[in-house]
């Protein structure tokens, strides 16, 4: 369901696992996107919601396309 791949939740529970999986702390990666740390653990822990803008930089710092982290969060 579509719906459900903007849920809070899915959208931090994705960004933590690629961080997880890439090996970056949540400073380097809110470094790396322009974003403020307590910003990226507010949208890890699913109490914050990432817009489009924040995707992308994420994605960015990630060193992948938006497109490829959205996919994830299907």
């Amino acid at each position: 369901m579509i719906c459900l791949l903007w849920e809070n939740n899915i959208v931090g529970q994705t960004i933590r696992s690629v961080r997880k999986a890439k090996g970056m702390s949540q400073e380097v990666l809110s470094g790396f996107a322009g974003i403020a740390r307590t910003h990226l653990t507010m949208i890890e822990c699913g109490t914050k919601q990432a817009n489009f803008s924040t995707i992308c930089k994420i994605a960015e710092a990630f060193d992948m396309r938006p497109s490829e982290l959205v996919r994830k969060m299907e």
